[in-house]
C-alpha cells in the first residue's frame, strides 16, 4: 500500500513536481532496509517553506530562531503518522548558487535528509554526521539511477 504524502508549498515562487516528489519517496520507501528500515510507516508531511517562515517554526519549537534547512518532527506511527519533514526553498537556492550546484538536486537532498532523520540518522556528531551524509550519497545514487530525481522549480522573483 503506497504512503499517503502531504505536500505543503508554502514558498510564493516554487513550482513542485508533485508526482515526482512521491515517486521519488515510494522508491526511497523501497529501500528502506538499506536505510535503517526507513522512515516509519504512515503518512508523512512536506512542507516547502521560505527561510523566514522555517526560521519562526525553529524559534517556536526548537527555541532557535535562526535560519536553517530542514527541520524534521517525529510522527507517531501507532497511529499512522510518519512524521513532518519542512524544508527552506531560500536555503537550498542560496547554497546551489553560491556552490554552482542544481537548485533542484539541492532541494530534494533536503528531502532525502529529511527523510533519512526519520529513518533514525542523525548528524549533530562527527561519526553520526558522516553516516548520515552516506546514507544521503547512498539514496540520492538510487533516486538518480532510477532516474526519480524530482524537479523543481524556482520562478523568478
Amino acid at each position: 500500500m503506497p504512503r499517503i504524502l502531504h505536500l505543503h508549498n508554502g514558498h510564493p515562487h516554487l513550482r513542485l513536481d508533485r508526482s515526482g516528489i512521491a515517486k521519488a519517496i515510494q522508491l526511497l520507501d523501497e529501500h528502506s532496509d538499506d536505510f535503517r528500515g526507513g522512515c516509519p510507516k504512515g503518512e508523512l508531511s512536506l512542507a516547502f517553506l521560505t527561510d523566514e517562515a522555517l526560521a519562526k517554526i525553529h524559534g517556536d519549537f526548537l527555541d532557535d530562531p535562526s535560519k536553517t534547512d530542514v527541520i524534521t518532527f517525529e510522527g507517531d506511527p501507532t497511529h499512522g503518522v510518519a512524521g513532518e519533514i519542512c524544508v527552506s526553498v531560500d536555503t537550498a537556492a542560496q547554497f546551489a548558487k553560491e556552490h554552482n550546484q542544481n537548485f533542484s538536486d539541492e532541494l530534494t537532498l533536503y528531502v532525502v535528509h529529511g527523510w533519512l532523520h526519520l529513518a533514525g540518522f542523525d548528524d549533530l556528531q562527527p561519526k553520526k554526521k558522516r553516516e548520515m551524509r552516506a546514507a544521503e550519497k547512498k539514496a540520492f545514487k538510487i533516486l538518480s539511477n532510477a532516474k526519480r530525481l524530482p524537479k523543481f522549480l524556482l520562478k523568478r522573483q
